[in-house]
């Protein structure tokens, strides 16, 4: 019953976890807050796919507003039953959320790829990925990231950042995926309810 109640909640929560994710994707641009590296295309091959400004951020941003939108009582009828008609909505709100999680999923499956992978740096060798044969063991590996010489303090900078990214997409993956169970929750209860009626008539 909680769960049922709280669906359009879960599809508020979306809209700043969609806005936070898009502000953080930017800034994985411009390294201690410089564009030159962007100019140059001195970053990392995940940061220009582009994951938490299209994916888990316009589009999930998209999806939430369409999701709240169909949960007002204003919305267009197009049933003459009013059983129907919520069960039309709750079927589009059910595919709106299922892709919610794929668009989030991918998202956080990049995010991960990206952190695991290490940041495209300057070392002694030249511009390269470092640690892309540490399977992100690299992470632990604290007196190491001084290796990393330009951008400055890059390691920390996209260590923090993905890892922000992962849990912003991890969260929109689990709350998309409480919209489906609320919404399969409220159509299936629904339909047996009418069942029942018929049934007893």
């Amino acid at each position: 019953m909680a769960l049922e109640t709280c669906g359009s909640c879960l599809s508020c929560l979306l809209i700043p976890l969609a806005l936070w994710s898009i502000v953080v994707n930017i800034l994985l641009y411009f390294p201690n807050g410089k564009a030159s590296h962007a100019d140059s295309y001195q970053l990392p091959n995940y940061v220009w796919y582009f994951e938490g400004i299209c994916f888990s951020g316009v589009m999930i941003l998209l999806l939430a507003v369409i999701l709240i939108t169909l949960e007002c009582s204003v919305f267009y009828r197009c049933c003459q039953s009013e059983s129907c008609n919520k069960t039309y909505r709750s079927f589009i709100s059910i595919v709106l959320a299922l892709l919610g999680v794929a668009f989030s999923g991918y998202s956080c499956i990049i995010f991960t790829l990206g952190l695991i992978q290490g940041p495209f740096c300057n070392s002694s060798g030249g511009w390269d990925y470092i640690f892309k044969d540490t399977a992100g063991g690299y992470l632990t590996d604290y007196p190491a990231w001084s290796r990393c010489t330009e951008p400055a303090n890059i390691v920390e900078w996209n260590t923090i950042l993905l890892s922000i990214l992962i849990a912003l997409s991890g969260l929109q993956l689990i709350i998309c995926f409480l919209k489906v169970a609320a919404e399969l929750k409220r159509t299936l209860c629904g339909t047996y309810s009418v069942f029942v009626q018929v049934t007893n008539y």
